[in-house]
């Protein structure tokens, strides 16, 4: 009978082991409503899904609501969710012993969702974003030093394979150099350089701040390259606007079947699948218009950050196969019955399904225009798919404005 009861155990947990796991599912009305910009019933509806699921899904429903607020302009809204899912993330990160040793009896689907390394970092930029368009550059910076650094820990520290992200730095630049700090811009924009999807996007302000702060090998340097570019010093009466496009819709995440490498058999891991192409943007400010260029791609940076730890799931996933067995032998002895032990195994290891959860209402990409006009009121046109939203915009003489758009 004790064999019977573990057996009807392992059979709950296997009925079960979906629950944690049905996020996904049960959050599609919400992401219906978000991308069609109807914030407010994408928040409804994000209340009703989740208000009996399972805790494990915490901070995912935090981080969706938080980019919900970002992305209908609620920003105080916005950073007040998302400081309460950074809080949360950062007490998943204390991993709970006995929460991991019952993954290797069932699987990942069943521990909280702590996020992938970029999604923790995402948290922050979305912060700085919304601190920008409140108005607040120093809390904004915060949270770029705070990217920034935790980035540098993860390369040089935990020796992952990760690069900076190039819209953190580039964001860098545009708050120092509004605030007139004029080489610790230029340094934040020539790291974004160096690793941006597109670097013409970045060609202008390094021109000019390269001139303006005397680096004049690179200023030599990048004239060769973008010989065609303006970059003469803005005028007494001019100041500067940076639209931040937020466009298409973040990779999700699949099953997969990799080899054990021990003649195991396959195990099931995630992969990231795109959702199309991210909508070509056009931005027009009064007789100027251009395309938004793609600064930092969510969806590259996504599958280096998951592939990273697929080695760990691998083994995570062996270690747990080797318990599976130990359990179901543990019932064939109780019960004296080798069909009843292989059985117990067939169970357990039918469980071990892949955690297919992540932040599925971040962008694609992050991409940037940016104008430099005459200071006052100013007009922007935003087009994507043939709809095109107007945007009032105050531009301030010397100053650099930020208008933050989302685009599916």
């Amino acid at each position: 009978m004790r064999g019977w009861g573990v057996l009807a155990l392992a059979s709950v947990l296997f009925v079960s082991s979906g629950c944690a796991g049905d996020y996904v599912a049960r959050t599609r009305g919400v992401r219906s409503a978000y991308q069609q910009g109807d914030y407010s019933r994408a928040l409804e509806s994000l209340e009703a899904a989740t208000r009996e699921g399972p805790q494990q899904d915490q901070l995912l429903v935090l981080m969706d609501k938080g980019m919900v607020l970002h992305a209908a302009g609620q920003w105080a809204e916005s950073n007040a969710v998302l400081e309460e899912a950074e809080r949360l993330s950062e007490q998943l990160d204390s991993v709970s012993v006995s929460e991991e040793a019952a993954t290797l009896v069932t699987n990942e689907r069943q521990r909280a969702y702590r996020g992938e390394d970029f999604e923790k970092l995402m948290i922050s930029v979305l912060q700085a974003l919304n601190y920008v368009e409140l108005g607040d550059d120093e809390a904004a910076m915060v949270e770029v030093r705070q990217v920034n650094d935790r980035l540098e820990k993860m390369i040089a520290e935990e020796k992952k394979p990760y690069e900076q992200l190039a819209i953190a730095r580039y964001l860098g630049g545009v708050i120092r150099e509004d605030q007139r700090d004029w080489d610790s811009a230029y340094i934040d924009y020539a790291k974004a350089y160096e690793i941006a999807s597109r670097k013409e996007a970045l060609a202008e302000p390094l021109l000019r701040l390269a001139r303006k702060v005397g680096r004049d090998d690179m200023y030599e340097e990048l004239l060769a390259k973008y010989p065609d570019v303006p970059h003469a010093p803005l005028a007494p009466d001019e100041g500067q606007l940076v639209v931040v496009v937020e466009a298409g819709l973040s990779p999700e995440k699949q099953r997969s079947s990799r080899s054990s490498g021990d003649g195991g058999g396959l195990i099931e891991v995630p992969v990231y699948r795109t959702r199309g192409l991210a909508a070509p943007v056009n931005v027009a400010l009064e007789g100027q218009s251009t395309q938004a260029v793609t600064v930092t791609s969510l969806a590259d940076v996504a599958v280096v950050h998951l592939d990273d730890r697929i080695g760990r799931l691998l083994a995570k996933q062996i270690a747990g196969v080797a318990v599976k067995a130990g359990v179901a032998a543990g019932v064939g002895a109780l019960t004296k019955s080798d069909e009843l032990g292989v059985l117990t195994f067939l169970v357990l290891n039918a469980m071990n399904a892949p955690d297919l959860r992540s932040w599925l209402s971040l962008p694609a990409e992050f991409q940037v225009a940016r104008f430099r006009v005459s200071a006052g009121s100013h007009t922007i046109r935003v087009t994507s798919w043939g709809r095109t939203t107007e945007h009032p915009v105050e531009v301030k003489p010397g100053r650099i404005g930020v208008l933050v758009v989302r685009r599916y």
